[in-house]
């Protein structure tokens, strides 16, 4: 990217430029890949990708140190009794859990993400916003989940929150920006695009749907308008930004249709756990018995596979 692009990746956007979306579109371009088939010989690479898509998480008040271990043995050993998987992305939690997950999986190159910023409500100080995300990078985070100020946006105080991601951003050091949008509080599609660019312009390294808590959390309408967005700021940019849907995708048939949409959209260049994520724990239990389905030609008990 030039130096011209990239200061021009960085600015305010000019919101009024961003394109209404067209529903019927998006929604007959979902049923499109809804329908797809995925031939056999292909459904296994398919079912591996997805597994290495996956952030574990762990994001309740009820979180402990040893909760915390015991999800990162899991990373570490999905299933053992299939030898050769891939691992998980990255391990989910609590800023004040990160140093337990590092702890945890020092020995392994499976990321340490945080969610931070107020989580999941946003209803803070920017200072404080700062100084969560600080503490988790500083204890060993990789990656920052910060949630955006919904409120500020819905009253169409747009610069509030680019400056705020702008400065998240810049209190992440090395660590990468994801940018929680909350679709489920956005209601519109047309919103989630220019919330979208907002946060690309900003200076997020992902956009990510929802926190979870909220819901209608991940759709595959509102994930394809934000791949639809991600793919207009590379084209105008040169710079490429990670998309993250994450709660309600609990099947593997599901996560298989989002990387046929996410492939048609994007490309090849996004098929990684660099640029695409799934936060979805419960999605790893239903992916890894289709692939011992794949394997031993039947299904395994879910009691075969661990809950945390």
């Amino acid at each position: 990217m030039s130096d011209a692009a990239r200061h021009h990746a960085l600015e305010f956007p000019d919101l009024s430029r961003v394109p209404p979306v067209d529903e019927v579109g998006v929604n007959e371009r979902v049923a499109r890949f809804q329908s797809r088939s995925i031939k056999t010989s292909a459904k296994m690479d398919a079912l591996r990708l997805v597994l290495s898509m996956i952030d574990l998480t762990t994001l309740e008040g009820q979180d402990t140190a040893g909760k915390v271990r015991q999800l990162c043995l899991k990373a570490m050993h999905l299933h053992d009794a299939l030898p050769g998987l891939p691992h998980v992305a990255a391990v989910c939690v609590y800023p004040t859990m990160v140093s337990v997950a590092r702890e945890a999986l020092a020995s392994t190159d499976i990321h340490i993400a945080s969610v931070a910023t107020a989580f999941p409500s946003g209803m803070s100080a920017l200072d404080i916003k700062l100084d969560d995300t600080r503490m988790a990078v500083e204890a060993g985070a990789d990656e920052i989940d910060m949630v955006i100020s919904r409120g500020a946006f819905l009253a169409g105080d747009y610069r509030y929150v680019f400056d705020e991601i702008r400065a998240v951003k810049a209190a992440c050091g090395e660590a990468h920006l994801k940018v929680i949008l909350e679709t489920g509080e956005l209601r519109t599609l047309d919103r989630v695009r220019k919330a979208s660019d907002l946060a690309m312009h900003a200076g997020a390294d992902f956009i990510k749907t929802s926190t979870g808590k909220i819901q209608p959390a991940a759709t595959m309408q509102v994930t394809l308008v934000m791949l639809q967005a991600i793919r207009d700021f590379y084209r105008e940019t040169g710079r490429m930004v990670g998309m993250k849907p994450a709660g309600g995708i609990s099947s593997a048939k599901l996560a298989i249709h989002y990387l046929v949409m996410l492939r048609e959209t994007l490309g090849d260049a996004w098929l990684t756990p660099a640029w695409f994520r799934f936060g979805a724990s419960s999605l790893a239990n239903d992916v890894l018995m289709q692939i011992a389905k794949q394997t031993t030609g039947v299904y395994q008990s879910p009691d075969y596979f661990s809950k945390d």
